[in-house]
Order: structure tokens, then sequence, then C-alpha cells
């Protein structure tokens, strides 16, 4: 990591901190968390996971819905918006390479998106321990490193698309689109698939499973039941074909490789093409 990478990523980051809408993001999180212990959530129980293992399942589901998004949406204007405004005009005059530019995007990027997540997951973790409820700080670790590789993933993709769109609308109605087709293909639209094709069960799971929404959220509900049974007859293929601690290692690996390839994709056509 050079110079100018850092020296980028620190100036979006003193940006964003003076940004309206990256308070207004972390004080919903950590907003959600605290009406969830006003609520008494901790108090409830679901196939034995009471306490804060029953808050962070909650926690975990809201953020496959907000978080992919979020960032999809403002990560796809951060290339494209720099170039249309003329700030990355004035940026690359520096003695700043393109890759350093773009990678430092991509850190500060991530920073200000999963540590305000991770530090509301951490709060209720800690409020927990003051309040003698039970912490179960293996699932904490676990859903940590899910939320770090799913930032990861749909930050690479938004970046992917920011470096290769011409313009903010495009960029923002790709984003949109990726989006709409991720969430079309969870379990319930892949099963009306299998039925309506007559496809092998085993293809279409298969196929689910390149989906990084569907691997996350399967991943979080083999950490609430270990036996998958909230999702029928899939279950039986998922957990014949790898075990459970297997299934947990892929579902963090594959969304951070997913993102990482996107992302050298990124920055490979940001340097070879005449983006200014």
């Amino acid at each position: 990591m050079n110079n100018g990478t850092l020296q980028i990523a620190s100036l979006e980051i003193r940006q964003n901190l003076r940004s309206l809408a990256f308070w207004a993001y972390s004080i919903l999180f950590g907003g959600f968390v605290a009406i969830m212990f006003a609520l008494g959530i901790t108090e409830s129980q679901i196939i034995g996971f009471v306490g804060l293992g029953r808050l962070m399942v909650t926690f975990m589901q809201v953020s496959m819905v907000i978080l992919p998004i979020y960032i999809l949406i403002t990560t796809v204007r951060s290339v494209v918006g720099d170039r249309e405004t003329n700030v990355m005009e004035y940026m690359l005059s520096l003695p700043i390479s393109f890759s350093g530019y773009f990678w430092g995007k991509f850190i500060s990027r991530f920073i200000e998106i999963f540590i305000p997540v991770f530090l509301a997951l951490l709060g209720a973790a800690l409020w927990g321990t003051i309040t003698d409820i039970d912490v179960p700080w293996d699932l904490f670790a676990l859903y940590s490193f899910l939320l770090a590789a799913m930032v990861f993933c749909f930050l690479g993709i938004g970046m992917y698309i920011s470096a290769k769109a011409h313009s903010q609308n495009v960029a923002i109605g790709s984003a949109f689109i990726i989006w709409l087709f991720l969430v079309a293909f969870l379990d319930l639209i892949l099963m009306g698939v299998m039925l309506k094709m007559r496809m092998n069960p085993e293809i279409v799971i298969g196929v689910g499973m390149v989906n990084p929404l569907q691997v996350f959220r399967t991943a979080v509900l083999v950490l609430f039941d270990p036996k998958l049974t909230v999702m029928g007859p899939a279950s039986y293929y998922i957990l014949d074909t790898v075990s459970r601690s297997v299934f947990i290692v892929f579902s963090i690996l594959y969304p951070i490789v997913l993102g990482f390839v996107f992302a050298f994709l990124g920055v490979r056509y940001f340097k070879r093409n005449d983006i200014v």
C-alpha cells in the first residue's frame, strides 16, 4: 500500500466524517439496536437462541436488506462522480497513481460502511456484558466476519460499476438492477424455477449459491439453525454436500474473493482507459 493510497483514503474518510449522510447511516444501525433492546427482543427465544444471540440474528437479517443496496447506490458514484465534477482530474494531477486513487477510494468506503455496523453490533455485546446478558462471543465473531465479507463483496461490485459507467445515472441504474436481480433469485424464486422447468434440484441450488446474497442469508441461517430446518428440502442437499463448518468458511471467503475479482477488474479498466 503506497502513500498515495493512504492519502486518498484519509482524505475520503475526513470528508465523509463531515457528511450528514454518514452520521445518519451510523445512527440508523445504532438506533436499531437500541430499539431492539427497548422492545425486549433479547428476552425472546427461538430454536434455543436467547439474549444477544436472538438480537444478533435479527440484526443480521436487517443488514442483509439494507447494506447491499446502500453500498451499491453510494459506491457507484465514487469514481464516476469525481470524473463528472472534474475532481478526478485535479486528484490525478498530484503524485498519485491510478491504482492508488482507486484502492484509496475502496479502503475508505470499506471503513466508512463496515465500522458503524460493527460498532453497533459490538455496542450490543458490550451492553449485554454490562447488564449480565449472555453474550455468544463466537457467534459475534462469525457474524462480524460475515458482515465484513458482504461489505467487501458489494463494495467491489460497486467500484467496478463506478469505473466503467459513463455517468452517475447509468451507474445508479446499473446498481439498482443488479440488486433487484440478486434479490429476485433467492430461495423462493429458485424453487419456482425448479418446479416450472423441472430442473435438477442440485443444479438449481448450486446456481443459487453463486448469489452472494443467498450465501450470506444461508450462512446466517446455518448459525441460527444448524440443521437449516427453516429452508426445507434445500437444506438436505447443502448439508449433505458440505459440513456446517466448511459452509461457514465458504460463506466468508467466497464474497471476499468475488469482491476482490470485481475490484481488480475495475482498477484494471480504470488504468487502461481514458477515464478522465
